[in-house]
């Protein structure tokens, strides 16, 4: 069968492309919330937490370098959870929001698989730019399927971990785990994803060559 015309980044290219959204949205607000829980409280790890997010925002719009949508789809969480809990005055409630909201996603994309429009084409297009013509091709459409199922597995399996370590760990404790679990669910369904397409879709698409030296 002749490949479509479309050329693949390598995956180095692709962690290249990832790796400061990774820093921005992961790892920079949890190292903030957990300095500013030694030196205050946890209260004041979640303003010291919601002020970094708005801190990343407004670095952006001086330096006039582009908003990306999970940044402020972040911000937006961020803020209803810290209202919340600081006017219940429940830390509880602050994590087992975005525990309740993973839940939430691995429904979603569940039923959208089922409902034949799985969501993993439109989030793996806004990471790469898949052409028309081969996103909705048949083998396409089904591998995007089955990598639905697996996101909605990976993020039922972050919620249970979530919930498990909100009812059972200390906050600082939560927090460390809670982020050293999901990058690592994450970065497991990244990788068998990334293996699966290479091995359903090898005859359809074409990837692209390695650079060469000089």
């Amino acid at each position: 069968m002749e490949s479509t015309p479309f050329l693949l980044p390598r995956l180095g290219g692709l962690l290249r492309h990832a790796a400061p959204r990774i820093f921005e949205d992961a790892i920079a607000p949890v190292a903030v919330f957990l300095l500013a829980l030694h030196f205050l409280n946890v209260y004041g790890a979640i303003v010291a937490g919601l002020g970094f997010v708005y801190s990343m925002i407004g670095w952006r719009l001086v330096t006039r370098r582009p908003i990306h949508g999970i940044l402020v789809l972040s911000a937006l969480s961020l803020t209803v959870r810290s209202v919340l809990a600081l006017a219940s005055g429940s830390v509880f409630v602050y994590f087992l929001q975005p525990t309740l909201g993973t839940a939430l996603v691995a429904t979603i994309f569940l039923v959208s698989a089922h409902a034949g429009r799985p969501l993993a084409g439109r989030v793996a297009r806004d990471f790469c730019p898949i052409p028309d013509h081969v996103a909705t091709t048949g083998p396409m459409h089904r591998f995007f399927t089955q990598i639905t199922v697996l996101w909605a597995v990976s993020f039922a399996l972050n919620s249970a971990v979530a919930l498990w370590l909100l009812l059972s760990q200390s906050v600082g404790v939560f927090v460390v785990t809670r982020t050293v679990a999901s990058l690592t669910l994450t970065a497991l369904a990244v990788t068998i994803s990334l293996l699966w397409f290479r091995r359903t879709m090898g005859d359809h698409v074409a990837f692209a060559p390695r650079p060469t030296a000089g």
